[in-house]
């Protein structure tokens, strides 16, 4: 399989003849374009079957257009379908992290401890979230998506057991962070399977719908918590999240087909043992001539790179859109963190409220997600159509990145009136109309970047969304654990009057990244190809 980075621009080739090339063992790419004769005989036929929806044309990824391989064989409907299946997978890190929100002051008063010593529980929730990624987005990239989720649902399945049994601080402190462990990583696995299975031109909706699942709980996430909080107790926010985790780990193991290029090349290469789902053997059986019975030739398994995500980081082509998307993603998540404690202390609101003033915060996020994947397409087309240079000279940045210069502005006016309107004891809509407007910003932007990376690094999609990952939730947990000490110390329209500053100054990254990024990339893809 090619380096992603000698690829040319996308793209879109009927897959003619999948079946007289698996019948031939043509299935890796290379061997089909290096063959001359292949192509040949592809092209004298002029008759072919009408495609069934599992058969139905897809399209390849920056190959040459005379290439009869398609990137993917799977259809639209089988892509929607494995999409759903990451983006419920995605859910659990947003449930786990938003539901506890409205029941720090509960927790806390339980537990005989502060609200700051709880916000420290948060804080290491968010460096375990940091930091998993890095070890199994690199397992994932290697081993495979399908066996790295089991895991990770299990992992996730057992500390939810023991949080809903917890007595202790030091407990909460402990499964909070193996909790975090085996859900934050669900991100990086579903932004690389999206990478595994789909081109440029379509990737901002399939990221977009994506990023959606990941954020629906940020709306309603936190009215469960303070549902469960004010009527069963805290302690049932935990059996919630053990049901819902082991009923979807079930649903997993059965649906979702292994998609790592390494292992099942474009979806024609049968996985093996685990890594084979229940599913993909009915589906081999019924379709056998969608599949391939030769193994992926001239192609090795890739070695476990652990470092793979810090390598990305260290890369100038990427690094500035990083720190600025992980700026922004912080500096809300520092609001969405003290929203509890302040309205609770400013407008005296119980758990059940709380929990009800996130709506808006979650309808943002998933709003902002959904249009601005649409967005990403539409602007990715757009410049693709105008664009009459070379493919390495593609203005990815422009097509991807322009969009953020309104959504960073919208995001700094509206982290500075929230403050404000807290110090002064405004109506409590005022904030909480902010709220939505931070969501929608703060994941647009999020989803924008994410989606970038993916670009830039398709074989290691995985690795580099767990790169982004480490930087802003490190940035977050440094951010949670010291938002409310700086407002009781400097005064709540202060400290945002603050972090607004911090956000300002941090727009400096996006210039650099827009101004360098590109002649940085083709300097990178120059030394690949020397």
């Amino acid at each position: 399989m090619e380096d992603p980075k000698q690829q040319g621009v996308l793209g879109e080739q009927p897959a003619r003849d999948q079946d007289h090339l698996h019948r031939e063992g043509k299935d890796d790419p290379s061997r089909v374009m290096a063959s001359e004769d292949a192509q040949i005989d592809v092209e004298r036929r002029t008759s072919k079957p009408e495609p069934s929806d599992l058969e139905a044309p897809v399209v390849t990824e920056e190959t040459t257009s005379s290439s009869p391989i398609p990137y993917s064989i799977f259809t639209p409907v089988q892509k929607a379908l494995i999409v759903a299946v990451v983006s419920f997978a995605a859910t659990f890190t947003g449930f786990a992290s938003n539901i506890y929100f409205p029941v720090i002051p509960t927790i806390a008063l339980d537990l005989g401890v502060s609200s700051e010593l709880i916000n420290l529980s948060v804080t290491s929730y968010m460096i375990f979230q940091g930091l998993s990624p890095t070890v199994w987005g690199a397992i994932a990239d290697a081993q495979g998506r399908r066996l790295t989720y089991i895991f990770c649902f299990i992992v996730f399945f057992g500390a939810c057991v023991g949080l809903a049994e917890t007595k202790h601080y030091y407990q909460l402190v402990i499964l909070r962070c193996v909790q975090s462990t085996g859900s934050a990583s669900t991100v990086a696995i579903g932004a690389g399977v999206i990478g595994d299975i789909t081109k440029r031109e379509e990737r901002g909706g399939y990221m977009g719908y994506f990023q959606a699942g990941l954020l629906v709980p940020l709306a309603i996430g936190p009215v469960l918590g303070g549902v469960f909080a004010g009527t069963l107790g805290w302690r049932a926010i935990f059996w919630f999240l053990t049901i819902y985790s082991g009923v979807f780990l079930m649903i997993l193991i059965v649906v979702l087909p292994e998609t790592l290029r390494s292992m099942v090349g474009n979806g024609s290469v049968p996985a093996r043992g685990v890594s084979k789902s229940p599913l993909s053997r009915i589906m081999e059986k019924r379709h056998p001539e969608m599949v391939s019975t030769e193994s992926l030739p001239n192609q090795k398994r890739a070695p476990i790179n652990f470092l793979g995500p810090l390598q990305i980081l260290c890369g100038r082509e990427v690094v500035f859109i990083v720190v600025f998307v992980s700026l922004y993603y912080t500096i809300w998540q520092m609001t969405v963190t003290v929203m509890s404690s302040l309205f609770a202390s400013v407008y005296g609101l119980g758990d059940i409220e709380i929990g009800l003033t996130y709506i808006a915060n979650g309808v943002g996020t998933v709003l902002g997600t959904l249009t601005t994947g649409k967005f990403l397409d539409f602007e990715y087309g757009r410049a693709k159509r105008s664009h009459t240079g070379a493919p390495e000279d593609f203005p990815l940045e422009r097509a991807r990145l322009r969009s953020m210069w309104i959504t960073a502005g919208i995001q700094c006016v509206s982290v500075l009136i929230f403050g404000w309107t807290l110090q002064y004891r405004v109506h409590i809509a005022v904030p909480i109309v902010c709220s939505f407007f931070l969501g929608y910003t703060a994941v647009s932007i999020y989803s924008a970047g994410s989606t970038f990376l993916v670009d830039v690094f398709p074989n290691q999609a995985a690795s580099a969304t767990a790169a982004v990952n480490l930087v802003r939730c490190l940035m977050g947990a440094g951010g949670t654990a010291a938002v409310l000490p700086i407002s009781n110390a400097i005064g709540v329209g202060r400290a945002f009057t603050l972090f607004t500053g911090l956000m300002i100054a941090g727009l400096g990254f996006l210039v650099v990244q827009l101004r360098h990024g590109a002649r940085w990339r083709r300097e990178l893809e120059k030394k690949l190809h020397e």
